[in-house]
């Protein structure tokens, strides 16, 4: 069965939410409205709804022309199975001494190596993005340096790619969580595939908002793959859960905003550890005190 969507721009979170409302009333009625900040500086976002027959384009056209949006660009979606498209183009992925892989490529994990499988179905938080690589990438040098955290957090956990990684590698076990109920069950599930359910705690909650997380606090190290405006929200949290010499780990920011989410952490008491850059991705270590 065919998939349409209907993609627009327009400068402002709550003029970008009224559109989506409206599509939301829609007939055909769309399978899905989505709301995106456009993460280049530009304060545009993005509105997007699927439909499974073609849409009107002329209510379409009068509902951006109505709220100050760019007109809309219509497109048919081909069909394609993503999960064999997925698992034919994702290749496993080296962070060190990481190796994450999904089932298709069990054949392949090198002996030595800390595996951790996580489906191609779910491959958004495989590694394969810079953001992850990145955060792999700092946790296996914290690692070499000699580092030891005995409580860590994963904030935003997604896949709990992060939360497995640690949990592999520290003697205690580690707090996943997400704001995200699907993204939970998905972390829960990859913890037990991977043998690691009594070592990732997976919870759901916005931010370090959870009795679990307070109780558990101050923690030696946080992962924060996110998103820049979060990441912002977050550092006042963050320095009120991170221990004296504890380490954040944060991710989820385009190179040219890694400036502006750093000013956010230092004024809360934070220093640059170490940087990365991996593309237009940048991760960040900072020190807490």
């Amino acid at each position: 069965m065919p998939t349409y969507t209907a993609l627009t721009t327009l400068p402002g979170e709550a003029a970008a939410e009224d559109l989506a409302d409206a599509l939301e009333g829609m007939e055909p009625e769309p399978t899905g409205v989505g709301v995106f900040e456009i993460e280049d500086g530009s304060s545009l976002w993005e509105v997007g709804a699927y439909f499974l027959e073609p849409p009107d384009e002329i209510v379409l056209a009068l509902m951006a022309m109505a709220h100050g949006a760019a007109p809309f660009a219509i497109s048919e979606l081909p069909e394609i199975d993503w999960v064999a498209k997925v698992r034919r183009e994702l290749t496993p992925v080296e962070a060190g001494r990481f190796f994450v892989y999904g089932s298709h490529d069990a054949g392949r994990v090198p002996p030595g190596r800390i595996a951790l499988l996580i489906e191609a179905a779910v491959a958004f938080g495989t590694g394969h993005h810079g953001t992850t690589l990145g955060c792999l990438r700092a946790l296996d040098r914290l690692v070499d340096e000699g580092f030891v955290a005995r409580n860590v957090a994963d904030i935003g956990c997604g896949t709990a790619v992060l939360a497995m990684a640690a949990a592999s590698v520290y003697p205690n076990p580690v707090i996943a969580s997400d704001i995200d109920a699907v993204a939970v069950d998905v972390a829960r599930a990859n913890a037990a595939v991977n043998g690691l359910e009594t070592r990732v705690e997976c919870l759901e909650a916005a931010g370090f908002d959870h009795p679990r997380l307070a109780e558990a606090a101050p923690f030696d190290l946080v992962f924060a793959n996110i998103l820049k405006g979060p990441l912002i929200d977050l550092a006042p949290s963050m320095a009120a859960h991170v221990g004296t010499r504890g380490l954040a780990i944060l991710s989820g920011l385009l190179v040219v905003q890694a400036e502006d989410v750093l000013a956010a952490y230092v004024a809360q008491g934070f220093t640059l550890r170490t940087r990365e850059d991996i593309g237009e991705w940048a991760t960040l270590v900072l020190t807490r005190g």
